[in-house]
């Protein structure tokens, strides 16, 4: 699966490449400024990213919940399947087991599917989330009079001057709030699990 930092540079670069052919000349581009962002911060302390965070933390916690009363659920059955055993015939018990055994099974893929959808609802909140924030960074791009933004993890050395990941937080937060009713774009929906 591509991270969130590699996803968001392609959707900068792209945003870059598009503002950087729109320029009327090379003379422009001969002094350029890049700048750089903090793409895991940007998400992450973004109005929008506060919100998935905190949705996808209260899903987490109300799986987990839901996991610890299956499991003692479980085990209460458990102890009584072995109490059981004595009392019935071991073809009987067998079949007892097995579908105890059958049901186990069954509740355990039901909830690794539960916690794959939590982490593809968090992919799809950042897909969300990338959709509106290229047009943000453009505009920034131009407002700054930069050819290019760059991951800050991408880059070897620069000088603090140009990281404006504060300032396009503001901007995607100024934009977006916390992104609560908007739409994955199509191009931009996640494939679907391969089983």
């Amino acid at each position: 699966m591509v991270g969130f930092g590699q996803t968001f540079l392609k959707a900068v670069a792209v945003a870059a490449a598009l503002f950087v052919s729109a320029l009327p000349g090379s003379a422009q581009v001969q002094g350029a400024t890049i700048l750089t962002v903090d793409s895991e911060s940007l998400f992450a302390q973004s109005a929008f990213g506060r919100r998935v965070a905190s949705q996808i933390e209260a899903d987490s916690q109300a799986l987990e919940a839901e996991n610890r009363q299956i499991e003692s659920e479980l085990q209460a059955e458990e102890q009584a399947l072995t109490i059981k055993r004595q009392q019935v015939t071991p073809e009987a018990f067998r079949a007892l087991a097995d579908a105890f055994d059958e049901k186990v099974q069954r509740i355990r893929v039901q909830q690794n599917g539960k916690a794959r959808a939590l982490q593809s609802k968090l992919e799809e909140e950042r897909l969300k989330f990338l959709g509106v924030v290229g047009g943000v960074l453009e505009g920034l791009l131009a407002e700054r009079g930069a050819v290019a933004i760059l991951d800050v993890r991408q880059v070897f050395f620069a000088v603090r001057a140009i990281d404006v990941t504060q300032s396009a937080i503001e901007k995607v937060d100024a934009a977006v709030g916390d992104g609560a009713d908007l739409e994955v774009p199509t191009a931009l929906q996640p494939e679907a699990p391969k089983e």
